[in-house]
């Protein structure tokens, strides 16, 4: 059965770095217009991940222009994936944060991780 699993697999995004809950990230994302193809971020907050066998995926939710929330959800070995940068680690006691939908200003803040 194992080998059935590997045969699916898409291989390792090399641009992905080891990700938690509740970490600032950008994600560059390749997207394709018509002939043209260009990379985009999306900056925000990771809210949760999905570790399964085959698609691994990471959801970030960032505040768009006025207040309104915006979650994408990206496959942790799409190869569209340009790459992804940590900016800052939070400690949270959650594996998901899903209640920061419900919060919007200095109520959704997290507190910073400092590392040693």
């Amino acid at each position: 059965m194992s080998e059935l699993l590997n045969a699916v697999k898409a291989p390792d995004n090399p641009n992905v770095p080891d990700l938690s809950i509740g970490d600032t990230v950008s994600v560059f994302l390749r997207i394709r217009e018509g002939n043209n193809e260009r990379v985009q971020e999306f900056k925000g907050t990771v809210i949760g991940q999905h570790d399964s066998a085959t698609t691994p995926t990471f959801t970030v939710r960032r505040i768009a222009s006025n207040g309104i929330g915006v979650e994408r959800t990206f496959l942790t070995n799409s190869p569209r994936i340009e790459k992804v940068t940590v900016h800052r680690h939070a400690h949270v006691r959650r594996a998901k944060l899903y209640y920061l939908r419900d919060r919007t200003g200095k109520r959704a803040r997290l507190k910073q991780k400092f590392t040693k």
